[in-house]
């Protein structure tokens, strides 16, 4: 297998973008194709993996030095991070019992016109009653299980361009 240093960090990087393309992509499938309309807690974890993606793209196209290079995985490895707090809280909800679920709010919409945003990003950390409807799987995982484990791989994948040692 050739050696990993003489990989370009850019191609890393735009294998970042990639998968969060892909992933983006699979869910605007999900709700425009099979019509699994996304719950509040979906939407911050797609705005999660858009910054993401951004910030995998920005460093792609930057192909900043080592100092940079650690600057922009390690903010992308916090962004995952908190990704993996958002998904842990949406699977906690899918797991409670049914008596124990809250009760459905307002929507996003209506909340983001008539409530401040701290109330508003309250409310959606809460989570709902909708978020903790079990949709689509895959292999036995719900959304929120397949998205923290590509907010796991996202951030390893920005951890290892960090350390990842350069040719001589």
């Amino acid at each position: 297998m050739k050696d990993w240093r003489n990989i370009s960090n850019r191609w890393f990087y735009s294998v970042g973008v990639l998968i969060v393309l892909g992933l983006i992509g699979g869910a605007l499938y999900l709700q425009y194709g099979l019509r699994e309309d996304p719950c509040p807690l979906c939407m911050i974890q797609r705005v999660i993996f858009i910054a993401i993606g951004v910030l995998f793209f920005i460093a792609a196209v930057h192909n900043a030095g080592r100092a940079g290079r650690w600057i922009y995985s390690t903010l992308i490895a916090l962004t995952a991070l908190g990704g993996v707090g958002v998904a842990s809280r949406h699977i906690w909800l899918q797991h409670l019992p049914k008596d124990q679920v809250p009760a459905c709010g307002p929507g996003l919409e209506f909340m983001l016109q008539n409530f401040p945003m701290a109330e508003v990003w309250q409310e959606l950390m809460h989570g709902s009653g909708e978020c903790a409807t079990k949709g689509w799987t895959f292999l036995g995982l719900g959304l929120p299980e397949l998205a923290m484990t590509w907010y796991v791989i996202l951030g390893f994948l920005a951890i290892f361009i960090a350390v990842k040692r350069q040719p001589v």
